[in-house]
């Protein structure tokens, strides 16, 4: 059985790496008599910008002198924990080969000293870690965005008005890594099902809605706008009807690719350029639920969650995300928990120059310079600073000096 779910990985994995328009060949299909290899074209796979690090210091970062460090520091412990339990060479295996263990030597001293002021954490900044920009096929700019945590209206029991379903993560739900069957094979996370012994894709946005799958309801939401909102932030505090509070974390997602639907609505001419922040498109969506429905299933990226006991919300490295200081990236390339030295601008022009942490993923945060700042949680007035947001800047990656010498 092995071997047979070896060979339907090694098979899927040829199909994906043709171009476009082109089919796996016969013999590669006669090669394998009882494999069945979905032939469907999957878009070709753009070559990987060449990343460079230029070494700067830190007095010459914008606002070193002014920031106020310590904001940071909580959220950089809680992503030491979890680098110190991490047994791969590199850091979070992205395009930047930091080796695990600077890394560790670097937040064990963090853990074994008593730092609690902005000063102690500048000096064990400047101790141990050296800035580098980061540039991406000759330029140092990139796009920053931001996201926040939603807050809907939920409950346990599903009736007339909470009708609507929050799905845990499915039980049919399969993910695997190709390199674990063949080292020779690309490390890349697969998300499937199983159907007539055979490997195929998960179920898309519009088949979970319109299918009963095998997934748990956690919740039961009131508007499946609000729902596909917070799929798209990731996370949210839902108000039960008895006014009790908890919080909805990402558990997983369908492996299916995102769109956004800022980008369907500017597509198909329902809204205007430059009229697509996420308070604009909420409001576009409420007016119009019938259209919603259907245009919202153009995204065919589903995401599942869970109830979290967290004080705040949990991002992709497993910890807490803390408003001003977590930053989702691009994990290909920026390793979780790393530090950045971020510069940026907000929704109203106003200059972001401070140090976060990177804590989180997100599905549209793609490219070695793309960062999505956490703006914090709340309603209407959190969502529509971080759905203006959409400014250009750059970041440095701060690289513990025994790596960097």
């Amino acid at each position: 059985m092995k071997k047979l779910f070896s060979l339907i990985v090694l098979s899927l994995l040829l199909a994906s790496c043709g171009k476009e328009e082109s089919s796996p060949k016969p013999q590669q299909v006669e090669e394998l008599p009882q494999i069945s290899i979905d032939k469907t074209p999957v878009p070709v796979t753009p070559p990987q910008p060449k990343i460079k690090l230029e070494a700067w210091q830190f007095k010459d970062l914008p606002n070193w002198k002014n920031d106020n460090l310590v904001e940071a520091l909580s959220g950089f412990k809680h992503s030491c924990l979890k680098i110190l339990k991490e047994k791969g060479p590199f850091l979070s295996d992205s395009e930047l080969r930091i080796p695990t263990a600077a890394y560790q030597l670097a937040c064990q001293r963090l853990i074994n000293a008593d730092i609690s002021t902005a000063v102690e954490f500048k000096y064990f900044l400047e101790s141990n870690f050296l800035p580098f920009l980061v540039i991406a096929d000759g330029s140092d700019q990139g796009k920053f965005t931001s996201y926040y945590e939603a807050a809907i209206n939920a409950s346990p029991i599903q009736t007339g008005i909470y009708k609507f379903p929050i799905y845990g993560k499915p039980l049919d739900l399969i993910e695997f890594n190709p390199r674990d069957f063949d080292p020779s094979l690309p490390s890349k996370r697969l998300i499937g099902r199983v159907k007539d012994q055979k490997l195929i894709p998960y179920y898309t946005r519009e088949e979970i809605e319109k299918n009963n799958i095998s997934a748990p309801v956690i919740l039961w939401g009131d508007s499946n706008i609000d729902i596909n909102i917070m799929q798209i932030q990731g996370s949210a505090v839902a108000t039960l009807p008895d006014g009790r509070t908890v919080r909805i974390s990402y558990a997983d997602n369908n492996g299916h690719p995102f769109k956004g639907i800022g980008s369907i609505l500017l597509e198909k001419g329902y809204i205007k350029p430059g009229e697509a922040t996420m308070g604009n498109i909420k409001k576009w969506l409420k007016a119009n639920p019938e259209i919603a429905a259907r245009e919202m299933r153009e995204n065919k990226r589903f995401i599942f969650h869970r109830i979290s006991r967290a004080d705040g919300p949990i991002g992709a490295h497993g910890v807490p995300l803390h408003a001003g200081r977590s930053l989702a990236v691009d994990r290909r390339y920026i390793p979780l928990g790393s530090l950045i030295w971020l510069e940026t601008t907000g929704p109203d022009r106003e200059k972001i120059e401070k140090l976060v942490v990177a804590q989180d993923i997100g599905s549209a945060i793609k490219g070695p310079i793309r960062g999505d700042y956490f703006w914090g949680s709340g309603k209407d007035d959190v969502l529509e600073k971080a759905g203006k947001m959409n400014s250009a800047g750059r970041y440095f990656i701060l690289i513990p000096q025994n790596k960097a010498n």
